[in-house]
């Protein structure tokens, strides 16, 4: 990837990469969080998160979107049922002994049924230990919940995401 110009807060191993983050929406008006937890650094608590994960190879935004939303909750959806990435961030953090610098789109992704069931069966290894939880959360109780989130703006951007409003968000230092 290009040079970043950004100053990294450690010396730990960097690991440089494309991310789709998903806001999965139900019909419903709920939006689908894992409860999430570091067991490597176990001082940054617990947080709620945006599903998501690496964009592989030569894959699309919205492959990348589609399987990890079937590898992480075992919900399949199609090209249309996945939105614009209006939402584009840079953000860093530790991770298991690793330095991440990530280049994230968000996009909507609508689900067709009310809270679908969510299933790990597809997970990899560590996502069962980080990921303890789940919850279809309202975006009402997530504009006004104190607790943490990644991406730590959730609350404050999630109304005009859903707007579709271009949000270009500055650099994230999440921890």
């Amino acid at each position: 990837m290009d040079e970043h110009p950004w100053v990294l807060p450690d010396a730990l191993p960097l690991v440089e990469r494309r991310v789709v983050r998903l806001v999965v929406l139900d019909v419903a008006s709920q939006l689908l969080l894992f409860h999430t937890h570091d067991p490597t650094y176990p001082e940054l608590g617990e947080w709620w998160e945006l599903p998501g994960g690496g964009i592989e190879g030569e894959e699309t935004y919205v492959d990348a979107a589609i399987r990890e939303l079937r590898e992480e909750t075992g919900i399949a959806v199609t090209e249309a049922q996945v939105g614009d990435p209006t939402w584009q961030r840079h953000a860093t953090f530790r991770f298991r002994g690793e330095r991440r610098l990530q280049h994230e789109v968000v996009v909507t992704v609508h689900v067709a049924t009310e809270a679908p069931p969510v299933s790990g069966a597809l997970r990899v290894g560590y996502e069962d230990e980080d990921y303890f939880a789940h919850r279809w959360w309202p975006v009402a109780e997530v504009d006004a919940s104190a607790a943490s989130f990644y991406p730590r703006r959730l609350p404050e951007l999630i109304r005009s995401h859903l707007r579709g409003e271009k949000i270009d968000e500055p650099f994230e230092v999440w921890s």
